[in-house]
Formats: C-alpha cells, structure tokens, sequence
C-alpha cells in the first residue's frame, strides 16, 4: 500500500534553517562514508533536534555500517533482519535494495519481510538470522547458535555484528518513534499499525 502522510513527531528541517551545531553535523555526515549526497531525510533529520547525540550516533552507524569485517551482504541482511523486527518501514524500505544489490537473493528478502525463515538463504545468512531472532526472542543465545556465528567473523567479528544490530536497532526506534516517513510515492513494506 502506498505510504500516506506521516505525522512526524519532530518539525522537518530545510538546510537553511540549521544552526551552527547542526550544520556542523551534516558537513560532518558527508564528509564520512555516505558522502555528499547526505540530505536530512530519515533518521538524518532527527538527529539535527540534538546534534551533539547525533554525532555520536551517526559516527557509529556509519562505522557500523561501512568498516565492520563483514561482507557488506551480511551486513545488508542483518539490517533487514533488525528492520523486520521492528517493522521499521523506512529502515527496510531503503536497505531492501541496497541487500539485493550486495547479493541477498530478492526470494530471501521477501521472505524476512514476511516474518518467514529464509529457507533458501545461504548457511552464513541463515546463521545470522538464527542469532538475531535468538537473541531478541531469548535476551541470549546458545553456544551452538553463538558458534555458528562465530566460524563466520571470529571474536573481533563477534563484537561488530553486535554493534551493528545495536545500532540499526537503535535507528528503528528512532525511526518508529519519530514516524519518519518514507519517500514521497514509496510503498509500506509492512502494514501500518492500528492507531498511527
């Protein structure tokens, strides 16, 4: 369905409104790995209404996102993962093509929309999608799961991906909480809400 007007939470910013603290923040942001092309659409904008936390916040991200030892195609699944959890419409709705264009298969993508297992992902996906609904249904997870994982990225790997899931977690809750819309003409990967 396609995505309505959103009740965003926060005032939308322009460029030419930020302050100095907040134009230090986007001169910041694209400067880093994303680039020139940031603008203030998604969690972006959010996190101008703090600039000293978003600082913060969009260091680790993009740190967490471009310079972690996993290949950007677990990375990119991970996310989807995160965002189906939360069901973050904006999260999903932009990763969903940046996963198919770093190789997760479009089956595999439609299945975690779907809340389903990705029977067909490979082993190393299907590792990682067993750790994250493990740890977010459990609070923990065993050894077994833990080792799978572990085979894959090693100790440091390990504390990456757990950063890595705390962040885009992070971003979800950003995201829900603030009801950033999507891009104008975009569609809702998942139903909205009752009530939102």
């Amino acid at each position: 369905m396609p995505a309505k007007k959103s009740t965003l939470r926060l005032p939308p910013l322009t460029e030419d409104q930020l302050n100095p603290a907040q134009r230090t923040l986007l001169e910041s942001m694209r400067a880093g790995p994303r680039g020139r092309n940031v603008t203030l659409a998604g969690p972006f904008g959010c996190y101008m209404h703090a600039p000293e936390i978003g600082e913060v916040i969009q260091q680790f991200a993009a740190f967490c996102r471009f310079k972690t030892r996993l290949p950007k195609r677990l990375s990119e699944f991970a996310i989807l993962v995160i965002g189906q959890l939360w069901k973050a419409q904006y999260e999903f709705y932009v990763h969903a093509r940046m996963a198919e264009e770093a190789g997760v298969l479009p089956l595999t993508i439609r299945d975690i929309k779907a809340g389903r297992v990705p029977a067909k992902a490979p082993k190393d996906e299907r590792a990682l999608y067993d750790f994250i609904k493990e740890l977010h249904q459990k609070r923990r997870v065993s050894d077994r799961t833990y080792a799978r994982v572990h085979a894959l990225v090693g100790d440091g790997g390990m504390v990456e991906f757990l950063g890595l899931l705390g962040s885009y977690t992070l971003t979800s809750m950003v995201l829900n909480t603030f009801r950033v819309p999507l891009p104008e003409g975009a569609t809702f990967p998942f139903k909205e809400p009752a009530g939102r």
